[in-house]
């Protein structure tokens, strides 16, 4: 990703807890995983996985 862009988020706190949980056993940062989960999101959305 060469363009970033920074936002304000959010979110309730057990959503954040959780985020911070699932990214600390991946080794991931807290931005790091809601990118790799938008961006999984967004590559299933355009494989036609998305359902109506």
């Amino acid at each position: 990703m060469t363009d970033e862009v920074r936002i304000t988020l959010r979110l309730p706190a057990d959503l954040h807890a959780w985020l911070v949980a699932v990214a600390k056993s991946a080794r991931r940062s807290l931005n790091s995983e809601i990118v790799y989960r938008l961006d999984g999101e967004r590559s299933a959305g355009a494989s036609g996985d998305e359902s109506p």
